[in-house]
């Protein structure tokens, strides 16, 4: 069965830090792209990072949390992380993980069941 199990997330205090995890099962996590993307509440989801397999680990941020997240991934254990810091009160949303792999046999994209973060003081 095919997994992302997001977990890290809880309430933290702005100008705080906290660690998402993302756990794969199910398939070969080191051949996948891997992304988070948020959904604040009201809104629509938004692309917050990636790391890019297939141009050698590149990584990229939205210019929202550039200097300030940080992706990560360790194949060996199937686990994402994104480490954020200097969290202010608009990165309050639900975290999702994100795993897609696409090929001539098509486009393969997995999704975990998020994790709140909520940034308040």
């Amino acid at each position: 069965e095919v997994q992302l199990v997001e977990s890290g997330g809880g309430l933290v205090q702005p100008g705080g830090s906290v660690r998402l995890s993302c756990g794969a099962s199910g398939f070969t996590f080191g051949s996948y792209e891997m992304s988070w993307v948020l959904q604040a509440p009201g809104k629509g989801p938004e692309w917050v990072s990636g790391t890019f397999t297939s141009a050698g680990g590149k990584t990229n941020y939205a210019d929202s949390v550039k200097g300030r997240f940080t992706i990560a991934r360790d194949n060996a254990l199937n686990t994402g992380y994104l480490q954020m810091n200097s969290l202010k009160p608009d990165d309050t949303a639900v975290y999702y993980c994100n795993a897609q792999s696409s090929s001539w046999s098509g486009v393969y994209s997995y999704w975990g069941q998020g994790t709140q973060v909520t940034v308040s003081s």
